[in-house]
């Protein structure tokens, strides 16, 4: 047989949540700030994003993350995180993925490692057996108590805030947040994403609100809230989504709800925990997100010569 691409990838899940690391074989995208490199990746190599995240290699729900060196030697490494449609910001469940990857491949140890993302420099502090509390970037609530028209829905209010990525918050909805009513959580949730561009409403400077996160009571006692995170591409998060809970402790900072330095237990849909507490910054906060992720593969992606489809399938 002959192969015209090998990529090696190492695979792992965070509280359920999968990610999909390209340690070797991935494109070459010259210098600069990892910022300016995904700009590049997006580009001019989406072909090679929909290789490794799409099918028949990956699925909907997988988020894989491009490893790259970082020109600050400060940093530990850089990565471009991207999903089944697009390049992404910032990853939290990601992030802690790429430790335990990191450690897998002998290339980390015990303590502190800055990471270079696309949105800023994060600090990952690896702690063994799949552990490790991640220092987010500058997070904000950007509005408050917004109101959209959903279609077939009714009013819907919620806050906009970024916790690496940009999200619309709702706590006060007829949903209820277990797995069995993913398919009716994602077109509710598809509805309200709707409503956001119809409205205008963005976040910063125009950008794009591309997650919807939904809120309810824990199932467990032990936690604080349960989510629903609707993800760009159409995926929800199975972990409770380390950029979600971010903003989360945004709005409860910005609100005065939740002190500084507490141990905020944010639960997924599956029951996952990921726990939270922050800094005040500024006119935000620097969260701290520490979760566990567990090695589930190590694969050579092959694109054999003939491949009808060497960019994958895109479903979306």
């Amino acid at each position: 047989m002959s192969f015209l691409r090998k990529v090696l990838v190492i695979d792992s899940h965070t509280g359920g949540e999968p990610t999909r690391i390209v340690v070797t074989g991935g494109p070459e995208l010259g210098g600069g700030s990892v910022a300016e490199r995904s700009l590049r990746f997006r580009d001019h190599h989406d072909g090679f994003r929909s290789f490794v995240a799409d099918e028949p290699r990956g699925s909907d729900i997988l988020v894989g993350g491009l490893l790259v060196p970082s020109e600050d030697h400060a940093n530990a490494c850089g990565i471009i995180f991207f999903n089944n449609i697009s390049t992404l910001g910032m990853c939290g469940h990601g992030t802690i993925g790429l430790m335990a990857t990191l450690a897998h491949l002998g290339r980390n140890g015990i303590g502190a490692h800055r990471i270079e993302t696309t949105v800023g420099v994060v600090t990952a502090t690896w702690e063994g057996n799949g552990r490790s509390a991640v220092r987010n970037v500058h997070s904000y609530r950007h509005a408050e108590n917004v109101s959209v028209n959903v279609e077939g829905y009714g009013w819907v209010t919620g806050d906009v805030a970024w916790g690496g990525n940009w999200f619309f918050l709702v706590g006060e909805h007829r949903e209820t947040l277990e797995v069995r009513n993913s398919k009716r959580l994602i077109d509710v949730c598809t509805r309200i994403r709707d409503a956001l561009v119809a409205s205008g409403t963005t976040g910063a400077n125009g950008a794009e609100i591309d997650h919807i996160e939904l809120f309810s009571a824990p199932a467990d006692p032990q936690n604080h809230s349960r989510n629903f995170v609707f993800c760009p591409g159409s995926a929800y998060d199975r972990s409770p989504c380390g950029t979600g809970t971010s903003a989360k402790l945004a709005c409860l900072a910005a609100s005065e709800k939740w002190p500084p330095g507490e141990i905020w237990r944010q639960e997924s849909i599956i029951g996952s925990v990921f726990e939270a507490h922050y800094e005040r910054d500024g006119n935000g906060i620097i969260p701290t997100i520490c979760g566990s992720a567990y090695i589930t593969a190590e694969t050579t992606l092959l694109l054999e010569d003939g491949d009808p489809f060497p960019a994958g399938v895109p479903t979306k």
